[in-house]
């Protein structure tokens, strides 16, 4: 999961670059082919909510991005459970809010900065009950490292790692690589610009893999 933003490397060039173009062409094309319907998806949704068809809107939003909003909500909550709801409360806070959208940005940017607020709020409620119980009594069982799967081990790693970012820099890191969120897209979410945006990512990633090479 997470451990992908820290490790990411470019691919190495050689002399199978030449055989790789008529492939990369063709991957180029089809990018731009799902990038063409997801934009004129997006149209048709703020053109719904233009009209006040706000159900429309709903079951077309839910269709279209329940499943990275829930890739989101896991990045930051490391349970289904917790993330499906947190999709269900997105979408839900989302109809509530339509009658206000400006289209000041992507519809889908905009759904994600109401998870990524709903994530935040939630974490931090789900801490404060932890600690709270964790003063009367602990008896939670303690992971055997030794018995972890390696890429279990791995997702928990990087999900520390992830922890012990500020929180500005978690959320703008996990809205670029696991929602897959341009940097205008991350800055919308964020309400901060573009390359504010950059840098908090870049100081996220940084951070992430002098964690992550020191362990």
């Amino acid at each position: 999961m997470a451990a992908g933003l820290a490790l990411v490397g470019a691919a190495d060039a050689g002399t199978e670059a030449g055989a790789r173009t008529d492939g990369a062409a063709r991957t180029d094309g089809a990018a731009r082919t799902e990038g063409d319907a997801r934009a004129d998806e997006a149209r048709a949704i703020e053109g719904l909510i233009g009209t006040g068809d706000f159900r429309e809107a709903l079951s077309r939003c839910a269709k279209a991005y329940a499943m990275p909003l829930g890739r989101l909500c896991m990045a930051f909550t490391g349970s289904q459970a917790e993330s499906e709801e947190l999709v269900q409360e997105t979408l839900l806070a989302a109809f509530d809010a339509f009658p206000q959208y400006r289209a000041e940005g992507s519809v889908r940017a905009w759904l994600f900065g109401i998870a990524r607020r709903l994530c935040g709020r939630h974490t931090e409620l789900r801490a404060r009950r932890e600690a709270r119980l964790r003063l009367v009594h602990d008896t939670r069982p303690r992971p055997d490292a030794s018995e972890l799967a390696v890429e279990r081990e791995r997702a928990e790693r990087a999900r520390a790692a992830l922890s012990r970012l500020k929180p500005s820099e978690r959320e703008a890191v996990v809205l670029r690589f696991e929602a897959d969120l341009s940097f205008k897209e991350v800055a919308i979410a964020c309400g901060i610009d573009e390359a504010a945006a950059r840098k908090r990512v870049s100081r996220a990633l940084s951070r992430l893999r002098a964690e992550l090479g020191e362990e």
